[in-house]
């Protein structure tokens, strides 16, 4: 069973509605029983750092995460969805991540147009993720403000350039997470999702 989780995320059902377009039945919950029993877990986000933790921590969902990356299931982050895995944000001084990664996440610096929106070309530097399953050079939609900056590199399996390179995808264990969205990023996106979901190593 796929679970992804609902806490009021912007973006849930466009993951969901892409999970069903691949023929994966895919259940939208908050319920900690159900996330704790799903094959794989999937972290859509989209806002405010702050605002997002404050939810998770007031459901509970914080906690139910965690356990769930420490038994190892298949968990994929996607948006701010990779952002909470780290242990901060510039978005939200003194406010915690979840601390799954090493880092924090810092604004674009100017002169570069915020938020960045747009299809942006994504390069793998680290082989052994779902990125594997792209093209070399494929392109993603990305929406953020924000980027994640890894105390270890090799956290880091794909970049994009927007005027210097920035973490467009980490992969840990069985954590895997990308800054931008695969669910709005035609074939290639459906193609990441699919490799997810289908037990690439992740």
């Amino acid at each position: 069973m796929i679970a992804i989780v609902d806490y009021g995320a912007g973006n849930v059902a466009s993951v969901h509605k892409a999970l069903a377009y691949l023929g994966h039945h895919a259940v939208l919950t908050a319920d900690p029983r159900q996330l704790r029993d799903a094959d794989h877990v999937l972290f859509p986000g989209q806002g405010h750092f702050g605002q997002a933790m404050t939810r998770l921590r007031d459901t509970g969902l914080d906690r139910v995460l965690l356990g769930i990356i420490e038994r190892g299931t298949p968990f994929t982050g996607i948006c701010l969805g990779l952002q909470l895995l780290f242990d901060g944000s510039d978005e939200a001084p003194g406010v915690a991540g979840l601390g799954v990664l090493r880092g924090h996440c810092a604004a674009f610096a100017a002169p570069r147009k915020i938020p960045q929106i747009g299809w942006n070309s994504v390069r793998i530097v680290r082989p052994g993720s779902p990125m594997d399953a792209v093209a070399a050079q494929e392109h993603f939609y990305f929406v953020h403000t924000y980027h994640a900056v890894a105390a270890d590199p090799v956290d880091v399996v794909a970049v994009a350039d927007y005027e210097g390179d920035f973490t467009a995808a980490v992969q840990n264990a069985n954590v895997f997470a990308a800054q931008f969205h695969p669910e709005k990023s035609g074939r290639a996106g459906l193609g990441l999702l699919s490799a997810c979901v289908r037990g690439h190593p992740c």
